[in-house]
């Protein structure tokens, strides 16, 4: 009996040392593996750190690339805009010098024809620009841009000055032409006044179409026929007698 109990003593600590091992051998593998975790999230934290300093570079490179694109085409900017600036400078003052020189034509033609014509033996002294290719090219001008008044002045100031000079007829004519279709008696006697004053200058068919027009345009048929039958008679080899053949053809 006393040896029995001997024997499960024995057997007791034997057990309870082996116990002990084990539990340091579970120990021990649990200090392994938090130190490997420890490893590898020191590991996953090193290679984080690393990329987000590649990210953080590659972030100032494009910052810094796109601020010396701003810097560029800010200096570029500011150099189209000072060269818009400039020509826009120099437009409004071709644009005020040319006002102010369209002014003082103006003024002078108007003053021209309210005063006193010369007397005969007194003509043919002109100061220069006054001459009469001078007051006809004015006349033109004024004409185009859209001020028949001043052209007409223009006009009026070349017949009354040089009334033989072969720009007479070439004047009359644009006297007509200047009151245009909003004053059809003042533009019919003026081309009237071509016929009567110069038959044989190149104005007078055109003249003579114009008053045929007027007439059409009235609904007076009749005496628009007879116009168009004076061109086709008495000018049949000019470009207005085609264009009267014309009309006669087809009433």
């Amino acid at each position: 009996m006393r040896r029995l109990l001997l024997t499960v003593l024995a057997a007791i600590t034997l057990s309870g040392c082996a116990l002990k091992g084990d539990v340091r051998r579970v120990e021990t593998q649990v200090a392994d593996f938090r130190e490997e975790v420890a490893r590898a999230d020191s590991a996953r934290a090193v290679m984080l750190a690393e990329r987000l300093d590649e990210i953080l570079t590659i972030q100032n490179r494009a910052a810094d690339s796109l601020g010396r694109l701003l810097l560029s085409l800010r200096g570029q900017m500011r150099g189209d805009l000072t060269e818009v600036h400039r020509q826009l400078v120099a437009i409004q003052e071709l644009t005020g010098q040319s006002q102010v020189r369209l002014s003082e034509l103006r003024g002078q033609i108007e003053r021209r024809s309210v005063e006193p014509v010369a007397p005969p033996g007194q003509r043919g002294v002109h100061a220069p620009g006054e001459g009469p290719e001078d007051l006809y090219e004015i006349g033109i001008q004024q004409h185009r841009r859209g001020s028949p008044r001043t052209a007409r002045a223009a006009f009026r100031r070349l017949l009354e000055d040089f009334p033989q000079h072969p720009r007479a007829a070439d004047a009359q004519f644009f006297v007509g032409e200047t009151f245009g279709a909003d004053q059809p008696d003042s533009a019919e006697a003026a081309y009237e006044s071509v016929l009567a004053d110069h038959p044989d200058s190149p104005r007078a068919p055109a003249a003579l179409y114009r008053i045929a027009r007027m007439h059409e345009q009235r609904g007076d048929m009749q005496a628009a026929r007879l116009h168009y039958r004076r061109i086709v008679v008495g000018y049949p080899r000019s470009e207005e007698a085609e264009l009267a053949r014309t009309k006669l053809r087809n009433p």
